[in-house]
């Protein structure tokens, strides 16, 4: 089990930044992926950003160069910066835990979201 506490959403400008933090209740490193999606009213939940417990990355075109996700493994804590703010990225932003239970069964967790609002 994973509890996982979202924290640092809130109502910017285009242009401005944003930075979410997401503390998870056990240590990340044994947590196979850690990441961050995000769902607009009326759309699908996609995926913002995502950070393996090797340090690996991964992030859609859509935001690419903008956002950045990062671990602190001391504080078992991911972070979401996320700069050059458009009005298309307003949506309410989930943490996701990922683990890995061999051979092929995944355990997903999630937190309760935090709604990012930028306006134009």
């Amino acid at each position: 089990q994973v509890q996982l506490v979202e924290s640092g959403g809130g109502l910017v400008q285009a242009g401005e930044s944003l930075r979410l933090s997401c503390a998870a209740s056990r240590r990340i490193l044994s947590i196979n992926t850690m990441a961050w999606y995000r769902q607009a009213p009326g759309k699908q939940r996609e995926l913002v950003a995502g950070i393996t417990s090797g340090g690996s990355t991964n992030y859609p075109d859509s935001v690419k160069g903008r956002f950045t996700i990062s671990r602190d493994n001391a504080k078992n804590t991911v972070v979401l910066q996320m700069n050059s703010l458009k009005p298309e990225d307003t949506a309410v932003y989930y943490c996701n835990a990922a683990i890995v239970r061999p051979p092929t069964h995944v355990d997903n967790y999630w937190g309760q979201g935090t709604q990012v609002t930028v306006s134009s």
